[in-house]
């Protein structure tokens, strides 16, 4: 793949965007909520220097954590970047602002076959800004008879050199999958069978991680991770021992999205940004960079073969057709954490 070594990325980003680039002082400041090593520091700057603006990016590492810190009234955030489930909560708590197309003419390169099976295929209040599957990696020569399943996490073999996403959604939404249930699921019998199916996984595993996991594969310390499709992506170079498999049951491909938040008092620059970032070239860019794949269908002329031959990202449309996108699930979030919390203290 076409990628940079991740350490190094992490490295390079956290600089580029913590010092100032733009070549005169910066008349505005835009401040950015949003997932780790989630913006090509490029990319970044040369949105800084365009628009004269200062860009101040400040990251979560779970959606729940986001809610739940904009919920206990965190204010100061112009441009959000949630995963479209949680997307639908911000908007059904009034926290988002409704976007104006005019003043984003380049979402006409959206790719029409992913608004089909978006949560906001109208695109009211977000703008999907990167996308990839979640499904399990493992070292080939640590890993004998492999198949594209999640019954590998049952495999005891593998005891102790596992580990599973610490995502509610994520995790019990696999163990849905892989009996054959809806992923967003709010059936308690079902949930129950899942909860059951996630006990028995979690006895084979070192650890719940959403971090950590992608240094671990690529040095060996894990022989079979639970983890994102881009993020895996971002060490194979590192390892080429590396496989990524999305289990033939099907899996969570969801999108995280572009918003506004309420309170911003800087949407026009918002908008500019959402703008930018949605331009076919950036996005191929940044796609390449970021290891995402951006729903941008100008974009992917501009892509690399390597990358488009990542079929994790593109996946015949056979598999893709078993994955779905995780979605909110309003006041039956109380069953899921309820099977979550006896997940984790069992």
């Amino acid at each position: 793949m076409n990628r940079r070594n991740f350490i190094h990325r992490s490295a390079t980003a956290a600089a580029a965007l913590a010092l100032p680039s733009c070549s005169k002082k910066p008349s505005s400041t835009l401040n950015v909520y949003t997932w780790v090593d989630y913006l090509n520091p490029d990319v970044a700057e040369r949105f800084e220097k365009e628009f004269s603006c200062k860009l101040v990016i400040d990251t979560f590492d779970a959606n729940e954590t986001m809610l739940a810190k904009l919920k206990a009234g965190a204010t100061g955030y112009d441009v959000l970047v949630p995963t479209s489930y949680a997307v639908k909560a911000l908007d059904r708590d009034g926290f988002l602002q409704p976007l104006d197309h005019s003043k984003l003419p380049n979402i006409s390169n959206i790719d029409s076959a992913w608004l089909k099976t978006a949560l906001d295929p109208e695109m009211k209040h977000s703008i999907p800004y990167m996308s990839a599957p979640t499904g399990l990696a493992y070292l080939t020569s640590k890993v004998t008879n492999p198949v594209a399943s999640w019954k590998m996490l049952e495999r005891e073999d593998l005891r102790g050199r596992m580990t599973l996403l610490n995502d509610m959604r994520e995790t019990l939404g696999a163990a849905l999958k892989s009996l054959g249930y809806k992923l967003n699921s709010v059936d308690p019998g079902e949930l129950a069978k899942a909860r059951d199916v996630v006990v028995g996984w979690k006895k084979n595993i070192a650890k719940f991680e959403n971090e950590q996991y992608k240094t671990g594969i690529a040095s060996g310390e894990f022989h079979l991770v639970h983890g994102y499709a881009g993020d895996i992506a971002q060490v194979m170079e590192e390892n080429e021992d590396i496989v990524f498999a999305l289990p033939e049951e099907g899996a969570p491909f969801s999108a995280d999205d572009l918003c506004i938040f309420k309170s911003s008092q800087k949407s026009e620059l918002a908008h500019q940004f959402i703008n930018f970032l949605t331009d076919p070239e950036v996005a191929a860019e940044n796609m390449e960079w970021i290891g995402y794949r951006a729903p941008n269908s100008t974009a992917y002329r501009f892509l690399s073969e390597d990358f488009r031959g990542f079929a994790a990202l593109f996946p015949p449309d056979e598999v893709y057709a078993k994955c779905e996108p995780i979605d909110d699930i309003g006041d039956s979030l109380k069953l899921w954490s309820d099977m979550w919390d006896a997940v984790k203290s069992s």
